[in-house]
């Protein structure tokens, strides 16, 4: 890291309070997460992608077991303006699976005679299997089962923070998981992003690297309640976020520098991945400091055989006592 100069523009130590804004950031962080339930639940919608609202499977064979050109059958396909397709290899680099809808008002079979030779005109002669139709049922299973993905995660990690910390942490990471699953749904509303199963995967991710992060920040904010014993809970909270940060900023800068060039690089397929999930580490980052933290100083902590202890006000660091 020492070769890298721009880790020397970060401070070795800081003493931010972060704390004294929570009550104004967390108001922010209601505004917004309504906001987001209101465009998933109401207008404009998730714009849900082939995955979810069900289209036309087919596959594309190329002969003698050459490779297939995966790129140039995506370019073909979406040069016919028929919204989101999805190319993926099948078997072997000669076959691929490919899949679109069919726009409202259009002919089935003449849509499909279209993608046929919009391909082949791309790639050179190819062969099709038959088309098979997947319908609204079967997509609409498959979202409800994605729900349900996110749902588990987000419960599982409420059973793992239960156990390693307190009730109080796991509630405070849950919450911060919640707000980071419900804005990065709103940024796919906004930016009209498709929402297909990449996006699932975007938001499981999500909810790993956030929980990640705040482990790190609960894991020193128990370290310190042991060890600074007399300090008001503001105080070690504020002490245990900015102890955590250098490392937390670097991480976080390291990981959306590596996904903003696999979105200017990675292609359409991969572009609305790569937005959703550099969004969410900037949330998850956020939710860390300003959702999960401030919860434990709402509901207070037990320091060793101390009753539960809540906010009792500032007070320097110098006059903590120490174990």
């Amino acid at each position: 890291m020492r070769g890298w100069p721009l880790i020397k523009l970060l401070p070795q130590t800081t003493s931010f309070k972060f704390v004294k804004y929570a009550k104004l950031f967390g108001v922010i962080s209601a505004i917004l997460c309504v906001a987001s339930i209101a465009g998933m639940v109401y207008k404009p919608g998730l714009n849900m992608g082939i995955d979810f609202r069900g289209g036309v499977t087919m596959e594309v064979i190329q002969p003698n077991d050459r490779p297939l050109n995966l790129e140039a059958v995506r370019e073909g396909m979406e040069g016919l303006g028929i919204g989101d397709v999805g190319v993926q290899e099948a078997g072997g680099p000669s076959l691929a699976m490919v899949r679109f809808q069919i726009p409202e008002g259009q002919d089935q079979a003449a849509l499909v005679a279209r993608v046929q030779q919009a391909v082949t005109q791309a790639t050179g002669p190819v062969e099709f299997s038959a088309p098979s139709i997947v319908g609204s049922k079967v997509s609409g299973e498959l979202f409800s089962k994605g729900l349900w993905a996110l749902a588990w995660a987000v419960g599982l990690m409420f059973v793992y923070i239960w156990i390693r910390f307190e009730p109080q942490f796991g509630l405070g990471a849950v919450a911060g998981l919640v707000h980071d699953v419900i804005l990065t749904f709103g940024l796919i509303v906004i930016m009209k992003l498709e929402f297909n199963l990449n996006m699932v995967a975007a938001i499981l991710t999500v909810i790993g690297y956030s929980m990640n992060d705040t482990v790190v920040v609960f894991d020193r904010l128990r370290e310190n309640l042991r060890k600074y014993k007399q300090m008001p809970l503001r105080d070690v909270i504020d002490l245990s976020i900015n102890e955590t940060l250098s490392r937390t900023i670097i991480t976080g800068l390291t990981a959306v520098m590596v996904l903003a060039a696999l979105a200017i690089y990675g292609g359409p397929a991969l572009f609305g991945f790569s937005i959703a999930l550099m969004f969410g580490i900037i949330v998850g980052t956020y939710s860390s400091i300003y959702v999960g933290a401030p919860i434990i100083l709402l509901w207070g902590v037990k320091r060793g055989g101390r009753d539960k202890e809540k906010d009792e006000g500032p007070v320097k660091l110098g006059m903590a006592s120490r174990p």
